[in-house]
């Protein structure tokens, strides 16, 4: 039969690149290319050379590879850093945004922004591959792992106990994507918040405008923002996308009931909106 490397030549490239960006990095992004051989690294590079405007690395397949799962699992690891500050701080009476951003002023500081989770197909799943393949020797990735897939339950809390406080059982939730104005909901956080918090006994009602057919058994679809708020008793900002983040606490105000808001990606002017008459709960800020 045919022989790689002999009888063709065989490359690979690993996909880096952002949902929602994906044209204009392909185009502009490093690339890595691993092939089997020399001459099949060349072929690949050649190749991507006719499209790609930026840099083309070449290395063997499985260095390509292990260069594709490092890039996810040090963003894995780097994220689960920011949501243990997220708990510390709740613990603490501290703000964690603020914290954040006084401690990234140090010139070799650059932390990340918790949230209630990690999703995507690439961040949340490449660093088990690691995981797996040496399990006695990777203790840090999987810790980290742990954290972030734990995470949407210290978010579920949150708001579990904003709703004890003030009473109601009505939720609406906004956004349900992994990030920020995608409509990619895989492994996504959001989506397990809303699953705890109907298993928590919760009345929710959730809005995606990004994915307006998606369901969650127990809890109900909403094609509209006002259809989502109108009747709730807290409205918790789950994903940061621009149409939530961009709203007016005069405009909320309007569409809803609730004076309660929880948000667990600080995409809110929270003194704006307590200005506004609104209570605000935030991940990450034990003060409040």
């Amino acid at each position: 039969g045919l022989k790689a490397g002999r009888d063709f030549m065989l490359a690979y490239s690993p996909e880096r690149v952002l949902p929602g960006q994906i044209l204009r990095e392909l185009l502009e992004n490093a690339r890595v290319i691993g092939g089997i051989d020399r001459a099949s690294a060349e072929a690949g590079r050649d190749l991507y050379a006719t499209f790609v405007k930026g840099e083309i690395v070449m290395t063997d397949s499985t260095t390509a590879e292990m260069v594709k799962l490092m890039e996810n699992t040090y963003r894995d690891i780097n994220i689960a850093v920011a949501n243990e500050f997220s708990r510390l701080a709740d613990r603490f009476g501290v703000d964690v945004w603020e914290a954040i951003q006084i401690a990234n002023r140090h010139p070799r500081v650059k932390i990340l922004n918790p949230g209630p989770g990690v999703g995507g197909h690439c961040i949340s799943v490449d660093p088990w591959f690691f995981v797996e393949s040496a399990p006695d020797i990777t203790p840090l990735i999987l810790t980290a792992r742990k954290v972030n897939d734990s995470q949407p339950e210290f978010a579920a809390r949150l708001v579990d106990n904003a709703l004890l406080q003030n009473g109601g059982k009505k939720v609406a939730c906004l956004g349900l994507a992994y990030k920020p104005d995608v409509d990619d909901l895989r492994e996504s956080p959001a989506v397990d918040v809303v699953k705890l918090l109907v298993k928590s006994g919760a009345v929710v009602s959730f809005f995606e405008p990004f994915k307006p057919d998606y369901e969650i058994p127990g809890a109900r679809r909403s094609d509209s923002l006002e259809n989502a708020t109108s009747d709730a008793d807290m409205v918790v900002l789950l994903v940061g996308h621009t149409q939530f983040k961009s709203l007016a606490p005069d405009r909320l105000a309007a569409m809803t009931r609730s004076r309660i808001l929880v948000d667990l990606v600080n995409g809110w002017n929270a003194e704006s909106f307590i200005t506004a008459g609104f209570k605000v709960f935030r991940l990450g800020v034990g003060r409040e």
